[in-house]
């Protein structure tokens, strides 16, 4: 390791304080620095060490593959043939959204391997140490609603399967509405996810790398199966889109490509909390840009080719791999069936939806709360606010839920993005990260600049939020009627306007100087 000599001016553009790059660029702080009763620190909120930045290229890569493969993703391409699409047409907004939205995730995750930072401590350098808690509560909240909707899913592939292999499980007395049975999945499965994630990241590296493979080989034994039970992948391939290219595509096109980027929106943003173990950029860039948008394309035509094999062979098209899964009569295909859904779901669960809260959680309160605690709090809030009615309509799920998501998340993105690569040219202080009173103190620990272009920025994303009238909470106007026109646009409007008004408020005076 090299030391880097302290500078003497706060100027964002030089060199980093307290702190030692090796030859790669990988920048770690000596023990010591951080002082060990800092309000602003913890073990895990604390750079990782240079010698465990140790993630390759495949296990980004299989992170990334483990994740796109669960239910959710594989119902998208579902909720666009419901709302008009034909399958190519489908495929190609899924597509394009994932290539669309992994520039933003490229660029945050430069910090992981760079400083060893997570997501919170990232966005102290824009937001101040305080607060850079308003986007990680954010993301947190947003965590944990999407927490609630994959365990509701899970437990509910789990009752499905497990009741066409042992029978009877549907008729169990009810509680709350629902057989007990279905409740003691739910309950199973959601304590299977938190165990795993109990024993911290190298425990979920190791199982993403062989969980990602098994889903796949899940995936293409469902579409083998249907295919030769059909004699061929039936007439669904066939079927004309509803909307065609031209006037009556485009109002839908739009807002569902928001959508589908605003799914993995929260991954751009945390994406820091797994670049932060990699062993380089090299690593981290390989392994998302094979990982992510091959992936989510593969899958979206998997799901359109089962599904259409689905209609040929029972007469209707059978969007959810579970119920078609649960058509089988043979034991150990429901079997295989049963383990492949408890992979692909813990595995995206976890992963995208328990490690950003438990840190973001734990940048709220170092001192009392640390990585697993913040996991045990994200799984508790996940299940009490009952997220998963939000998965009710296509009108519900892609434009009320995912692009009010999206558009919030974007802000946000924009924010950092500006901040980091602009402003700071990818150069921070670590030390001062988890310092008050240092570069990123700003306002008694909050930059307003941040801020404001968070608050316009989240305006013009979201202010024009409408829904059709019986379909959604919004009014048919939109909330700011004038804002209207940009709602089918949130993700792309908050991003890009946070990003231009936040560079703009900075580079008269550099963001980064104590005391603005």
């Amino acid at each position: 390791m090299t030391a880097t000599v302290p500078p003497a001016s706060p100027d964002p553009g030089e060199p980093i304080a307290a702190a030692r790059t090796d030859p790669q660029g990988r920048v770690e702080l000596p023990p010591g620095v951080v002082p060990d009763d800092s309000r602003f620190a913890n073990a895990d909120l604390l750079p990782v060490p240079v010698a465990r930045r140790r993630w390759t290229t495949y296990n980004f890569a299989a992170l990334w593959v483990g994740m796109a493969h669960n239910i959710p993703s594989w119902l998208l391409a579902s909720g666009l043939v419901t709302l008009g699409m034909d399958w190519k047409q489908a495929v190609f907004t899924i597509a394009l959204a994932n290539l669309i939205v992994l520039f933003p995730m490229l660029l945050t995750g430069h910090a992981g391997p760079k400083y060893g930072i997570p997501f919170p401590v990232l966005a102290r350098a824009s937001f101040g140490l305080r607060g850079a808690n308003l986007p990680a509560l954010i993301r947190a909240a947003v965590a944990c609603a999407w927490f609630g909707i994959q365990t509701w899913i899970g437990g509910q592939g789990i009752f499905v399967l497990l009741g066409k292999i042992f029978g009877g499980w549907a008729d169990a007395s009810r509680i709350g509405g629902q057989p007990w049975t279905l409740w003691l999945c739910f309950v199973l499965f959601w304590a299977l996810e938190l165990a795993i994630i109990y024993r911290g990241m190298d425990t979920l590296r190791r199982f993403e790398n062989w969980a990602a493979p098994f889903v796949i080989v899940g995936a293409l034994v469902l579409l083998v199966w249907i295919t030769v039970k059909a004699g061929g992948l039936g007439p669904l391939l066939d079927q004309p889109s509803e909307l065609g290219w031209g006037a009556d595509f485009w109002p839908v096109f739009f807002p569902s490509l928001m959508g589908m980027i605003a799914f993995w929106s929260t991954l751009s943003l945390n994406i820091p909390d797994f670049t932060r173990f990699g062993a380089g950029q090299r690593a981290q860039i390989w392994g998302q840009s094979l990982g992510l948008p091959t992936t989510m394309t593969l899958f979206a035509l998997l799901s359109v080719f089962v599904t259409s094999g689905s209609q040929a062979v029972y007469g209707a098209a059978v969007w959810d791999p579970v119920e078609l899964a649960a058509k089988t009569d043979n034991v150990f295909g429901l079997l295989f069936a049963l383990v492949t859904v408890l992979i692909a779901t813990i595995s995206v669960n976890i992963a995208a939806n328990v490690v950003s809260p438990a840190y973001d959680l734990a940048n709220l309160a170092p001192k009392l709360i640390n990585f697993r605690t913040g996991a045990l709090i994200t799984g508790v809030v996940g299940v009490v606010i009952m997220p998963w009615k939000l998965t009710a309509t296509p009108e519900l799920y892609i434009f009320t839920w995912l692009g009010l998501v999206g558009g919030l998340l974007g802000t946000v993105a924009g924010i950092l993005i500006a901040d980091y690569w602009i402003v700071r040219r990818t150069v921070l202080d670590l030390a001062d990260l988890y310092r008050p009173g240092g570069r990123y103190w700003y306002r008694n620990g909050w930059n307003p600049r941040a801020v404001l272009a968070f608050a316009v920025g989240g305006v013009l994303a979201v202010g024009g939020s409408h829904s059709a009238p019986g379909k959604g909470p919004f009014p048919e106007d939109g909330l700011i009627p004038f804002l209207k026109p940009l709602a089918d646009y949130g993700w792309a409007v908050g991003l890009a306007a946070s990003l231009v008004l936040y560079v703009a408020l900075t580079r008269p005076r550099p963001a980064g100087r104590a005391g603005l």
